[in-house]
């Protein structure tokens, strides 16, 4: 089949990396949107539908790149397929031509796809809360394992000697994570070191001169024993 070989990316708008997802695939043309997921604006996308015509190909990464979910998937797959244009999605290394039943065809083979698909969105779309999350400081990242009683308690039974299995089955926690919260104490104490060293360093010298006695303190000298008359 004759026609052109047409690229179509997805890059989320919170990724900061240039994404090149079709790296070694011969292409005519290239169209790309910076939408996240589970936006329904993507020009691109609509002006790769309105350009490509009878015996072309859309290749893209993957499903995801493509579609908002599954529902969005069949749609503009549809599309293409009802305009003659074959879809080719390199990850799942899936072609729909539209010469046959595309729908059946779509429905038998994107049911295999379809966890990895909605997995994937899933894993943007809660990477994209995390950065929205930290961008208003509301994120608070993981649950640490110990209460800091509890971190210091392991802490003092490691100095004593305890072993580090052993410490893992008390806690509940794995050994790993016992090494974690020993590292991060040396850390921290480490840290606490150098800033003291350099609070000193950044104090001015004494050159106050030496202090010298006066009368007064002839009063804090404690009595000499008199002798007594002979």
């Amino acid at each position: 089949m004759t026609g052109q070989r047409v690229g179509y990316v997805r890059v989320s708008t919170l990724d900061q990396k240039t994404v090149r997802q079709l790296d070694g695939v011969v292409l005519d043309r290239v169209f790309t949107d910076h939408a996240s997921g589970k936006d329904q604006n993507r020009p691109a996308l609509e002006d790769l539908i309105g350009f490509v015509r009878d015996g072309d190909t859309v290749v893209v990464h993957s499903m995801d790149r493509l579609a908002r979910n599954l529902e969005d998937l069949r749609s503009i797959v549809r599309r293409l397929t009802g305009k003659k244009v074959r879809v080719e999605f390199v990850h799942e290394n899936l072609l729909f031509t539209g010469e046959d039943n595309a729908m059946a065809t779509l429905l038998l083979n994107v049911t295999g796809a379809f966890a990895e698909f909605e997995r994937s969105l899933i894993r943007e779309r809660q990477r994209e809360g995390i950065v929205l999350a930290k961008q208003r400081n509301a994120y608070k990242g993981r649950a640490p394992s110990l209460s800091p009683d509890q971190a210091a308690e392991l802490c003092r039974k490691a100095d004593a000697g305890v072993p580090k299995a052993a410490l893992a089955r008390e806690f509940g926690i794995s050994r790993e994570t016992v090494y974690t919260y020993l590292r991060a104490r040396t850390n921290e104490a480490a840290a606490a070191t150098a800033l003291m060293e350099e609070a000193l360093q950044g104090l001015p010298m004494d050159t106050r001169p030496p202090p010298t006695l006066t009368t007064y303190d002839t009063l804090l000298t404690p009595p000499q024993p008199q002798t007594p008359p002979t």
